[in-house]
């Protein structure tokens, strides 16, 4: 009879099973880690490199929005005096070149477009998780207050077609275009008249169409309710103040004071 011999199998010891585990465990926790450390850095390239982009945009805007504001302050003081000329005087008694020099103001335009790009792409491309939590609210609530100046500068191009049929029943074109030509020529550079030839026009008594009180009172309160509470200044500061806080965040956070 064969006897049958079976091989010898050396069972492991526990401690050798666990060191396999922990060897196994070491390598994909390191994978793990390595990877999230690889998208950490390739989320904080991607942010970095949109936080420049947001920064270019912000900063012209506030070029922008420094020149605007300025336009619309002097427009605001030139209505004011309007308003007051005519609550104090009959429009016969006053010189016409003043009318038409205040009342031009009356037709001011000017839009601010914001440089959106970059958010908006940011937006919806689901970007803005680049971001921490503080620059992603202060970028949003710039944006929403973008917004808002375009949605009041709306309202008032609704009413800007009613203002200028108005003008139209008072003063005559070629003068109203003669006083925005000086307006233009002369004012070089904001808060930096040449008031020679303004106040030369000022004294002037070119012809208008019409003395009729009812028809200044209307054209005054259809220009009080394009520029009501000066928002237009009042918008622009507010954005002004938010692009501040933006520029400070991306700056600070993205180390971009020298770009």
């Amino acid at each position: 009879m064969e006897v049958h011999h079976h091989p010898h199998v050396e069972k492991k010891k526990f401690k050798e099973y666990f060191l396999e585990f922990l060897m196994i465990f070491l390598a994909v926790t390191m994978g793990f880690f390595a990877e999230t450390i690889r998208e950490n850095i390739t989320e904080h390239r991607h942010a970095r490199e949109f936080a420049l982009l947001l920064l270019k945009d912000v900063e012209q805007d506030t070029v922008q929005l420094n020149s605007y504001r300025q336009y619309f302050s002097y427009v605001a003081d030139n209505i004011d005096t309007l308003i007051q000329l005519l609550a104090n005087n009959d429009p016969k008694d006053i010189t016409t070149g003043k009318l038409y020099w205040y009342g031009l103001f009356g037709g001011a335009r000017r839009s601010f477009v914001p440089n959106d790009e970059t958010f908006q792409q940011m937006k919806s491309s689901g970007s803005l998780r680049y971001f921490g939590q503080k620059i992603a609210s202060a970028a949003a609530k710039y944006d929403r207050f973008c917004r808002l100046m375009q949605s009041y500068e709306q309202i008032q191009q609704n009413i800007y077609a009613e203002v200028r049929k108005l003008r139209a029943q008072i003063f005559i074109v070629s003068y109203n275009d003669r006083a925005n030509n000086i307006f233009q020529k002369y004012f070089k550079s904001w808060g930096n008249f040449d008031f020679g030839p303004i106040d030369s026009f000022m004294k002037t008594n070119p012809p208008v169409l019409s003395y009729d009180k009812t028809l200044f009172n209307e054209y005054i309160e259809l220009v009080r309710s394009r520029f009501i509470r000066g928002y237009n200044v009042g918008g622009s500061d507010s954005l002004l103040h938010q692009a501040s806080v933006l520029i400070s965040e991306l700056k600070t956070e993205y180390r971009l004071e020298d770009k």
